[in-house]
């Protein structure tokens, strides 16, 4: 069996700002690094292979802050990445209410595959290991709605620096 630790990134400033991100970078508030220390701290403890992270800063801040203590480097992958919201992104989420989908937003259909592809190369590259992955809020819904068969729309939201476990 492979374990996986799935945490969301902490906090970021444009969280706090209510600005889709998308597939931007990103950069980790000073709480967000406070909820990264966090999950370092109750984490540091438990047997860890690999620590696996979105290739966007703010996932990866958060997957560095957590493996320090494993003196682990982090292997960093695309497929963790956010949704790409296209034209959305950037824009202040509550002025998006009502205004019509740009036909550049990645599709549920594109983000689910995304997602289980992710899982299959946790699968065969960490076969019966322990790995702990950061990504992003929805792409984290989608890998939990690939792993459980089930809508996104019935996956709970990950607050910011969750850990949820998947046993796969």
């Amino acid at each position: 069996m492979t374990r996986l630790y799935l945490v969301r990134h902490g906090e970021t400033v444009d969280n706090v700002n209510c600005i889709l991100q998308g597939q931007t970078q990103g950069c980790l508030t000073p709480e967000g690094i406070r909820q990264a220390e966090s999950v370092r701290d109750r984490m540091a403890g438990e047997r860890i292979d690999a620590f696996v992270s979105s290739d966007l800063k703010r996932s990866y801040d958060t997957c560095a802050i957590i493996a320090a203590p494993h003196g682990m480097k982090v292997v960093t992958t695309p497929l963790l990445r956010e949704r790409d919201w296209g034209g959305f992104t950037g824009m202040y989420i509550p002025d998006l209410k009502g205004v019509a989908w740009p036909d550049d937003v990645e599709t549920l259909e594109a983000l689910r595959e995304r997602a289980a592809r992710f899982l299959d190369f946790i699968r065969v590259t960490y076969a019966g290991k322990t790995v702990l992955a950061v990504g992003h809020g929805i792409i984290n819904k989608a890998v939990q709605s690939v792993y459980r068969d089930v809508p996104m729309n019935e996956i709970e939201k990950m607050t910011n620096a969750e850990v949820r476990i998947l046993d796969l």
